[in-house]
Order: C-alpha cells, then structure tokens, then sequence
C-alpha cells in the first residue's frame, strides 16, 4: 500500500506546477508517495506533454473547472495512500518534508490532520496556514485590527492564533489547502470535501468536521514548505505577470471568496448565534465584498 497520496489540482499554466512536481521528484522513486494531479479544465492544458516528463505522475484531465473541491475530491477517490496530502501547484516541497510529516502521523494516533510550516516567498509565515475557526467574535477582533495590535492575547488572536510558539508542535484550527495532510481513515469517516464551496473555504469546514469528530489538528514546524502564494487562482497581484488568467476567472474566484464565508456561518454558526448576529456577520461580508471589488487581490 502506498503511505502517502499527494493530490494536486492544477488551474493554470504548467509552468507553475512544473516546478512543483520537480521539487517531488526526489520522492517519487522511493515508494512513498503517489503523485494524482488533477487539471480542472484549464484551456488548451497538455496532458501527453506534462505526462512525458513526469512519467510517475497520474493525471486527470476534467473537461470543466467544477472548483477546488471537486476537483480534490476526484483524486482522493483515485487515491490508495494510507494519508491523503492536498498539495497546491505553487508549493516547492523540500527532499524529505513528505516523509518527516508521514512518520509523524503514523507517531501520533491521536492526530487527524496536520501542517507544516508554510513560508511564502518572502519567508515570512503564510497565515493561512494557522488559523483558528472563524467565529463572528475572532473575526471581528481580526478585521478590526485587534489580532494585529495584541497578537499574545488569547481573546483577541483567535482568528491567527498569533499567540502560540511557532518553534514547537501545537494544536491548530485549521490549516490551508495548500499543504493539509489528513489519515484515510478520517476521511473515510467524515466524508470528502463539501464541493458547495467552489474555491475557498472547503479547507476550514473540512478541519471542523475533523475536529468536531474528536481529532486533533497539529502544526509541526519541524518542515518547511514555500507557497508562492495566489499563483493557482490567478487573481493574487505578485502573479499578474506570471499567469495569464482570464478576466471572468478571476471574478468568479473573488466572488466565490467572500460565499465561502456565507456558506461556512451558514453551516456552522448560524443555528449557534442569535438572528441578528446572523444578520451582522452577513452585512459585514457584503460590505467588504463590494468595497474591494475591482483590487487586484482578497
């Protein structure tokens, strides 16, 4: 049985994946992982061509872009591994990060899901890789500026958890999609990705639904990862000149920003809080939706 299944889905120019499936390579030899990349319908996408270079490489190539978790969810059904690794395309994976993040699964039991460190380019941490869930109160002290002025304060970072040491392993919320390892088994126990959130917002209901079934979410700093933040999407402003996103695109994935959050308090805090916090929290995602439209990020 395969240890580990990397799952990739692929939306955009194979120059951004090339690299990605490159830093894989030392791994893929060693009969640790599997490698199922999924491309989500991107126009005029190659298979035989990315396929003769990475020969160990399993590609599905969907006829339509259904989103990210559709998209997850058709290599996971494809997959054998005893844990299931969702991998951006704008990742680059160190020799042995795949294999450190295996052996610690399999030394803690107890433990669902988990994470490693995730860089962005500028080595500074990707915070989307150590969140707590996104309750009205976290989200408020976060948009606010609260987080950012208090970061040691258990009251006001919940929504980054930005009081928690970064050197050593500890319990998380949620991890981000980009690098997000979960055992088989715990998927096999709360079901796939819900694929009503087309681009974001399906990792962090994932991690509920794993933590409401009485797992633990880790982040293990002992790896690193580098995400080149916002080249899968298309719509992040340090790729502009590095990929060729179609206008509508890039629409439908800043809109499908902000209905992730709709979807998820719908999903999970609306039957939690009075109607009227309903009501707030959905006035406050419809402002910064329509006061951000146009920018060139989310």
């Amino acid at each position: 049985m395969v240890r580990l299944s990397v799952v990739i889905v692929n939306y955009g120019a194979l120059d951004i994946v090339t690299p990605c499936l490159e830093s894989l390579a030392a791994d893929s030899n060693s009969g640790l992982i599997e490698v199922i990349l999924v491309d989500n319908g991107t126009p005029s996408f190659s298979a035989n061509e990315l396929q003769s270079k990475f020969r160990w490489v399993h590609i599905i190539a969907c006829s339509e872009n259904r989103g990210f978790a559709a998209g997850c969810n058709i290599g996971i059904r494809d997959s054998q591994g005893e844990y299931l690794l969702l991998l951006n395309p704008d990742t680059r994976i160190p020799k042995g990060t795949l294999r450190t993040m295996a052996d610690y699964m399999a030394a803690n039991p107890d433990v669902g899901a988990a994470t490693c460190r995730v860089n962005l380019s500028n080595g500074s941490l990707d915070p989307a890789c150590h969140r707590g869930f996104p309750t009205p109160w976290a989200s408020l002290c976060y948009f606010l500026g609260l987080e950012k002025l208090l970061p040691m304060s258990r009251l006001f970072g919940r929504y980054h958890l930005t009081y928690e040491d970064l050197e050593m392993a500890h319990e998380i919320d949620a991890p981000s999609g980009c690098f997000f390892i979960v055992r088989r088994s715990v998927v096999e126990t709360v079901g796939l990705l819900d694929e009503e959130f087309f681009l974001y917002g399906e990792d962090i209901d994932w991690a509920m639904r794993i933590k409401e079934a009485g797992w633990k979410i880790m982040f293990n700093p002992a790896v690193s990862i580098v995400h080149l933040k916002g080249m899968a999407s298309g719509i992040k402003l340090q790729t502009t000149n590095s990929i060729n996103s179609l206008h509508s695109e890039r629409e439908r994935a800043y809109h499908a920003f902000f209905e992730a959050m709709r979807i998820f308090y719908r999903k999970h805090y609306r039957s939690r809080y009075p109607f009227f916090v309903g009501w707030l929290v959905s006035a406050a995602i419809s402002i910064r939706e329509k006061l951000g439209h146009g920018k060139k990020t989310v």
